[in-house]
């Protein structure tokens, strides 16, 4: 019995100190996975968003309380002026999440782009949905005055072949970054301007 008491104590401050030290390497290093996120996960959808612009959208940037969720926003200026906004939302897709860095004209009210940044979609079908700049080009300078839609469900955006759920996701997903965008409408253009350059 004895035995066993120290085995459950040797066993529980093995854990214990394991579990520490796993939290203590995470806090430790979240600040460059942060980093690395931003700079190769979003970063190249939104220079591609932005450009063109006189600026860098990846440093010129503010977070913004939406509910319980803190969102970042990415300022992209043109010509001395802020172009834009971009920030990113995600859809349900055939594998999991799919993560869409959506790109928004402040002034005419349109899309500026989209791109997908994370997914775990299927290889060579629902995974074009980043790759194929034809699918996510379709949504540049749509208005944003009603929901994106596929044609399959009576909107405008061709859905990639044998991908439909994933392309659902990336329309959900547009659709819901400009519900986000007039819900906080008059506090973006306000932060926004503080970024001309």
């Amino acid at each position: 019995m004895r035995e066993m008491i120290k085995m459950v104590i040797v066993l529980t401050i093995l854990s214990c100190f394991s579990g520490g030290l796993l939290a203590y390497i995470r806090n430790g290093t979240q600040e460059r996975i942060d980093n690395q996120v931003l700079e190769f996960v979003q970063g190249p959808t939104i220079r591609n968003i932005f450009e063109g612009a006189s600026n860098d959208p990846i440093v010129d940037r503010f977070t913004l309380k939406d509910g319980d969720v803190e969102r970042t926003f990415f300022v992209g200026v043109l010509n001395g002026e802020p172009r834009g906004i971009a920030f990113e939302t995600s859809g349900k897709g055939y594998g999991g999440d799919v993560g869409l860095m959506v790109g928004i004209d402040i002034k005419d009210k349109k899309l500026l782009g989209v791109g997908v940044t994370t997914h775990a979609e299927t290889p060579g079908m629902g995974a074009r949905a980043k790759t194929d700049p034809g699918f996510a080009g379709q949504f540049t300078g749509l208005a944003l005055d009603k929901p994106f839609k596929v044609t399959q469900d009576g909107g405008g955006i061709n859905a990639i072949s044998g991908a439909t759920i994933t392309s659902r996701a990336v329309t959900s997903a547009a659709t819901e970054a400009a519900a986000i965008y007039e819900k906080h409408k008059a506090e973006l253009d306000q932060k926004v301007t503080a970024f001309k350059k």
